[in-house]
């Protein structure tokens, strides 16, 4: 399957990829900075916000898989994905087990943030204000993730 070699290209182990079974990845400041753009660290590393509508996965209709862009790790299915207005790639619901969430206090009211299970890469923000079956909307920043297209 072109995901496993995909994730396999970063040396990340075999069955990291199934629910129940992912194995965190642990690295310094200075590996993540070496292996990240710094679009990237500042939102994987920093928690910090990409601008809206800048990301070129707004556009992306096709089938496949959107992955963390700092372990692999597939984080969501084209499926889960819809057009939320807001500039930011939206989706419905997750990958079960590939996100941990906390409490965000930085602004005036507590949100909800998701992080990568793998690496602990902060992705976005999740909301109560999506469209059905979940009514959530997973506001992710794009320079988070990668795509990979289905096969075919």
């Amino acid at each position: 399957m072109i995901l496993t070699v995909f994730v396999a290209r970063r040396g990340f182990g075999k069955g990291d990829d199934m629910p129940g079974k992912i194995q965190k990845i642990h690295k310094t400041e200075d590996e993540w900075r070496k292996m990240l753009t710094p679009e990237q660290f500042y939102v994987l590393r920093e928690e910090g916000t990409e601008r809206p509508f800048t990301s070129f996965l707004l556009e992306e209709k096709r089938k496949g898989q959107y992955v963390c862009a700092g372990c692999e790790l597939p984080l969501f299915a084209s499926e889960m994905k819809f057009d939320s207005g807001t500039g930011w790639p939206s989706f419905f619901t997750t990958l079960e087990g590939r996100v941990e969430t906390k409490r965000d206090y930085m602004l005036i009211f507590p949100r909800t943030e998701y992080h990568c299970a793998r690496c602990g890469g902060h992705q976005g923000h999740v909301f109560d204000d999506g469209p059905p079956p979940t009514g959530q909307r997973w506001c992710n920043n794009g320079v988070a993730l990668e795509f990979i297209p289905d096969k075919g």
